[in-house]
C-alpha cells in the first residue's frame, strides 16, 4: 500500500482511483431492473410511503406506471408534486422517509427501491427534455424570488405555471443552491444539478439574476415596491464556528466550504486533503465531508461527535456508509484545544462527555488525535442581512402554515423558515406550497382590482 505524505496535499491518487471513488453511489436502474423493482410494489390502498413523502408524490401510481412501461407518465406523476424529483431521488434520505414506511421493509425483506425508481423515470424525462407543463395565460403580475435553491426553484416553477412573471435573485454564479454547492459529489455525479435547473427554467417566464445579494445589492423594501409579491428562499447562509482555543490556525476548514470546493473542482486531483483528517459534527454535512476526505486519499478520517450514536442527525444508513469507506466515528467527544506546528494544525485534544440529569457535560478526561486537517460541521444558521424587519421564530424566519411572514406580501420557505427540515425535499414542498398561497393572494388582489374598476 502506498504511504501518504503528511500535511495537506492534492493529487494523492491516480486518475482511475478518483474516477472509481467518486462514481455514482446509486447508479440508475436499467429498463429490466426497473421493471423487476417496480413489480415488488404492493400498490397499497393506504400508501404509507406517500404519507411519508414531504411532497406527497403518488408513489404507488408512479411505480405502477413504470411497471406498465410508461416512464414518462411516471415522471409526470412525480413532477406534479415535486419538480426537483430528479435531485430528490438522488439525495433524499429515503431510508428514513418513504422506504422506511414501505410495508415490505421488515426483518425478512428490503423495501421497494422507491428512490432509484424515481430516478429512473425522472432521468428519462429530463434527458428527453420532455416538458409536461405549459404556463397559464399571463396574469401581468410579478413575483421576486430570493434564492435559487430547491425552495426558490420550486416556488418559481409553480408561479410560472400559474402565469406569473418571476425574477430569481441569487448570490452565487450558478442557480441550484445546496443542490449545486452542498451535495456530496458521489451522490450527484456529473453536472446533473445544472441540468435539472435548466429543465426547470425551460418552462419560461423565469429570469435569474446571479451575483445579487439581499441587503447588499437590493433591499426587501425595494422588492416590495417593484414586485407584487416576494418569496424568500435564502437558506442558511452562515455556519457555526468552532469556538475552541487554537481553532483559527491553518488546516481548520468549514466542512460546507470543503464540500463546495470539491463540487466545483474540475478535477478532483486539484483538491488538497490531509493525511489524518478529523471531522467535528454528527449530521449529514459531517458524513459527506468525512467520506469525501477518505475518497480523496486521506489515510485516517475520524468523525468526533459530542453525543451518542442515537443522537446523530445523520441517518443509520449514512453512518454505515461512512464506516464502510473506512471512516471511524467516535462518540461522546468534544473539542477542547487545537495544537499547531508552524501555524498549521498538528493535533486536536478532545474531552470525553456524558449526560448528567439531562445535561451534557465534560468529564475532565482528555484524549488527543494527531491531525493535519480539521473539518468543522457543527451546523448552519440564518444570515439576517436584509431581513431585519421580519419576525423570527427562534433562529429562523417565522411563517404561518402557508409560508406567509410577518410582513404582508412576503413569503418564505425552505431551510431559512421555521419548520424547514434541512432537506431538499422539504424545501421543495415549502416552496411549492408558498407559490400556491401567493397565487391565491394575487388572484384575490386581481379580482378586487377588477371589481373596483
Amino acid at each position: 500500500m502506498r504511504r501518504l505524505e503528511p500535511g495537506l496535499k492534492a493529487g494523492r491518487l491516480d486518475a482511475a482511483q478518483y474516477a472509481k471513488n467518486f462514481s455514482d453511489l446509486h447508479p440508475r436502474l436499467g429498463d429490466h431492473e426497473a421493471l423487476v423493482a417496480s413489480d415488488r410494489c404492493y400498490f397499497c390502498h393506504d400508501a404509507p410511503c406517500m404519507t411519508a413523502c414531504p411532497t406527497s408524490i403518488d408513489i404507488p401510481l408512479f411505480i405502477r406506471q413504470i411497471s406498465t412501461g410508461n416512464p414518462l407518465g411516471s415522471a409526470k406523476t412525480i413532477f406534479d408534486q415535486n419538480i426537483l424529483g430528479g435531485m430528490c431521488a438522488r439525495v433524499c434520505p429515503t431510508e428514513t422517509l418513504c422506504e422506511e414506511a414501505c410495508v415490505r421493509n421488515t426483518a425478512e425483506e428490503r423495501p421497494v427501491e422507491i428512490g432509484r425508481l424515481q430516478r429512473y423515470a425522472t432521468d428519462i424525462a429530463i434527458e428527453q427534455n420532455r416538458q409536461f407543463y405549459t404556463p397559464a395565460a399571463p396574469t401581468g403580475q410579478t413575483v421576486a424570488v430570493v434564492g435559487a435553491g430547491p425552495a426558490g426553484l420550486a416556488c418559481a416553477h409553480r408561479l410560472a405555471m400559474n402565469g406569473h412573471q418571476v425574477t430569481i435573485f441569487d448570490t452565487r454564479e450558478k442557480a441550484g443552491g445546496l443542490n449545486e454547492y452542498g451535495i456530496a459529489a458521489y451522490k450527484t455525479t456529473g453536472d446533473f444539478a445544472q441540468t435539472e435547473v435548466d429543465y426547470i427554467l425551460s418552462i419560461g417566464r423565469i429570469d435569474v439574476l446571479a451575483g445579487q445579494m439581499l441587503g447588499r445589492d437590493f433591499t426587501l423594501h425595494e422588492l416590495q415596491a417593484k414586485f407584487d409579491a416576494v418569496f424568500l428562499g435564502i437558506g442558511l447562509g452562515n455556519v457555526n464556528m468552532l469556538n475552541t482555543e487554537g481553532s483559527h490556525v491553518n488546516g481548520v476548514v468549514d466542512a460546507v466550504e470543503f464540500i463546495s470546493n470539491l463540487r466545483e473542482a474540475k478535477d478532483k486531483a486539484d483538491v488538497p486533503v490531509g493525511r489524518n483528517v478529523v471531522v467535528i459534527g454528527g449530521g449529514m454535512t459531517a458524513i459527506d465531508a468525512a467520506v469525501q476526505a477518505k475518497l480523496l486519499g486521506a489515510e485516517n478520517v475520524t468523525i468526533c461527535y459530542r453525543r451518542g450514536k442515537e443522537h446523530m442527525n445523520a441517518s443509520d444508513f449514512e453512518q454505515d456508509l461512512a464506516t464502510s469507506k473506512g471512516v471511524v466515528i467516535r462518540h461522546w467527544l468534544q473539542p477542547k484545544h487545537l495544537d499547531h506546528h508552524g501555524g498549521h494544525v498538528s493535533s486536536i485534544r478532545l474531552e470525553y462527555t456524558h449526560v448528567d440529569n439531562g445535561i451534557m457535560k465534560g468529564t475532565g478526561h482528555v484524549m488527543e488525535i494527531a491531525t493535519d486537517q480539521v473539518l468543522v460541521a457543527i451546523g448552519q444558521k440564518l444570515d439576517g442581512t436584509g431581513i431585519e424587519s421580519l419576525k423570527l421564530d427562534g433562529n429562523k424566519i417565522a411563517v404561518d402554515a402557508e409560508g406567509r411572514t410577518s410582513i404582508a406580501g412576503v413569503w418564505a420557505g425552505g431551510d431559512c423558515a421555521a419548520g424547514g427540515q434541512d432537506l431538499t425535499v422539504s424545501a421543495v414542498a415549502m416552496g411549492r406550497d408558498a407559490a400556491e398561497s401567493i397565487n391565491r393572494s394575487l388572484a384575490a388582489l386581481s379580482a378586487g382590482a377588477s371589481a373596483v374598476a
